[in-house]
């Protein structure tokens, strides 16, 4: 069945990259509603804003979602990436500021919150998108690929020349609590030059060194505390996967390969699914697929402690 939080819950912070603080509350929604966005801050005009890959006005730094009339919502993708994790198929996200918080760099506090609210089951079956073809998509040494599978799977690959980076790899089945054991706590990470950068570009105005990001230079962590994981950077690009993929407006069934790619190539790779003919259909889950689908049987236990 669908599924939405039992409870309103609300974040407080400020955004990694506008350095605006905003508060974000996540509301119980209907069965069919799906994830929707609304600026609060704003009195005149359409508020509300899709979390639909058709609706992402791409950008290489964050996921940024815009509706029809210009008004947008960016950063979205640890939230999304944890409503996934969790299994919530509906929910009003009630925002007032252009940036959702970017709060520890992960999205662990996103999931402890969600579940200590609760999930509710609705009277509805599931629906989700199941790939039927291959899809690639290529630029320069990057690669995103979509394959068909019985259940969600994410396979990433990164490679940086800061050492203490270097080459990493890692797959995952995204089903029994997989997202929030293995993933969920892994934070943005960057590099001490484009910190530098960004911060002479008026960005980045929000980050923090070892308060929501990790900062690497050469073959050093600079944040205090180190890493959660040996190999944090690779988990959290595919965290950002999960919540860009997410984005498709349902469940998605089929197995993503991520070479060096970023939000902008798993947006393209999205559009790409849905207008190759016959590439994606969608379905209605039986018990057995329900079963295998991102945050079914999640419980408290599994979320680290680090939330």
């Amino acid at each position: 069945m669908q599924t939405t939080i039992k409870t309103p819950i609300s974040f407080s912070g400020t955004g990694l990259h506008s350095g605006l603080a905003a508060t974000v509350v996540i509301r119980p929604a209907s069965a069919h509603h799906g994830i929707w966005f609304s600026r609060s801050d704003v009195e005149v005009g359409d508020r509300l804003i899709p979390a639909r890959w058709d609706a992402v006005n791409r950008s290489p730094l964050c996921t940024k979602i815009e509706n029809s009339s210009g008004l947008q919502v960016s950063t979205v993708e640890h939230l999304m990436a944890a409503l996934a994790g969790c299994g919530i198929h509906n929910a009003l996200i009630e925002i007032d500021g252009p940036e959702v918080p970017i709060l520890d760099g992960s999205a662990a506090p996103f999931v402890r919150g969600i579940m200590q609210r609760g999930v509710r089951m609705l009277t509805a079956p599931v629906f989700a998108f199941e790939v039927l073809k291959t899809v690639t998509i290529t630029e320069g040494d990057a690669t995103a690929t979509i394959a068909p599978s019985d259940t969600l799977k994410i396979d990433f690959e990164i490679e940086f020349e800061d050492a203490a980076i270097g080459h990493q790899q890692k797959s995952l089945v995204m089903n029994n609590g997989s997202f929030a054991r293995e993933l969920c706590d892994s934070r943005t990470f960057c590099r001490q030059a484009d910190v530098d950068a960004m911060q002479a570009n008026g960005l980045a105005l929000g980050g923090s060194a070892g308060e929501n990001a990790i900062v690497f230079e050469g073959d050093k962590v600079l944040s205090p505390g180190g890493l959660r994981h040996a190999d944090e950077p690779v988990r959290h690009k595919m965290l950002d996967a999960l919540g860009d993929l997410a984005l498709a407006g349902a469940p998605l069934i089929g197995h993503y390969t991520g070479i060096r790619a970023g939000h902008t190539m798993t947006n393209t790779l999205l559009r790409a699914l849905f207008a190759t003919p016959g590439a994606v259909r969608m379905v209605e889950c039986d018990a057995a697929m329900t079963s295998r689908l991102p945050g079914y049987g999640l419980v408290m236990a599994e979320i680290p402690a680090v939330a």
